[in-house]
């Protein structure tokens, strides 16, 4: 363990701007993972990486160097194959799995049952993402499609930036959203209160969101939305800016929900052009069994 006393000059500054002070070859995101996964203590005990030290806060922490990391295994994990051919795989990503390993969470995740389930993955995301062309939130389930070579990769990236690919989600907000549809344009970035979330910023960037109403219940509205763009949180972030956040969503909604343990949010449907095959191509899933529930008992009580 390194350790460290804060100075005054060093005093009033955040815990993660400082250790990345103190660890040159170790970027600000690494530093917030080390702080997340509990490798870092003040003065014995764990704090938030936005934790305003003191003069005399005793730092002492353990910071692992991407270059140390162990390797990614390959895992026997289950996973909802919705379509595979020698392209790609689309898959119906659960809820609660990372799509790829973090320098705090190796092994469980997406990346670590397609390495089991194929020894074919594209590797233009590097190493540590092999096939991954985008991602879901963590505790978001839903649609997700893999590539299997680098140019099939490739073109799936050029979709997803010049945004031809659709991609429709649902999502139950807090609130009844008054108009039947909108469109949502409100730049995303880095909350500057707190980096580990989003918000719409000055400055950020340009993130779009089209939103329809499915269902209005007595404190709730079911809505189908669909990204224009992909800004990390950019449903999340924009339901919580027409001050409709998602139920049981602990990040962005300050109210609590009893009714589902995490956001009710899903990715429903996506469609892009494949590839090789010169085809349209489009995937849709079923309601989550946590989604359905909390339907079912907001339309009991409305």
């Amino acid at each position: 363990m390194l350790e460290h006393i804060i100075t005054n000059i060093e005093a009033g500054e955040r815990l993660d701007k400082i250790l990345v002070k103190l660890n040159a070859n170790v970027s600000r995101q690494q530093v917030q993972a080390q702080i997340k996964g509990k490798h870092v203590f003040v003065n014995g005990v764990h704090k938030k990486a936005n934790y305003i030290c003191k003069q005399g806060d005793q730092l002492k922490w353990k910071i692992i160097e991407e270059s140390k990391l162990p390797p990614i295994e390959a895992e026997k994990i289950a996973i909802d194959i919705l379509y595979e051919d020698e392209f790609v795989i689309v898959i119906n990503k659960p809820k609660g799995m990372l799509v790829h390993p973090t320098n705090v969470t190796r092994t469980g995740t997406l990346v670590n049952a397609l390495k089991f389930h194929s020894n074919k993955l594209s590797n233009v995301s590097g190493d540590e993402r092999p096939g991954i062309v985008h991602r879901l939130d963590q505790d978001t389930s839903g649609v997700l499609v893999v590539a299997k070579d680098n140019q099939t990769h490739e073109h799936l990236k050029n979709q997803f930036q010049m945004r031809t690919v659709k991609r429709v989600y649902e999502a139950v907000v807090t609130g009844v959203v008054v108009n039947d549809n909108g469109i949502i344009k409100a730049p995303i970035g880095r909350d500057p209160k707190n980096r580990l979330k989003m918000n719409v910023v000055q400055g950020g960037k340009e993130a779009e969101t089209h939103y329809m109403v499915l269902e209005r219940f007595q404190q709730a509205t079911l809505v189908q939305c669909e990204l224009k763009t992909g800004r990390t949180h950019q449903i999340r972030v924009h339901m919580k800016y027409i001050q409709h956040p998602i139920i049981g969503d602990n990040t962005y909604n300050k109210k609590r929900s009893q009714l589902i343990e995490s956001q009710a949010l899903f990715a429903k449907q996506l469609c892009f052009h494949h590839p090789q095959l010169n085809e349209w191509k489009c995937f849709t899933v079923d309601i989550p069994t946590d989604f359905a529930n909390l339907l079912h008992s907001l339309r009991k009580t409305s």
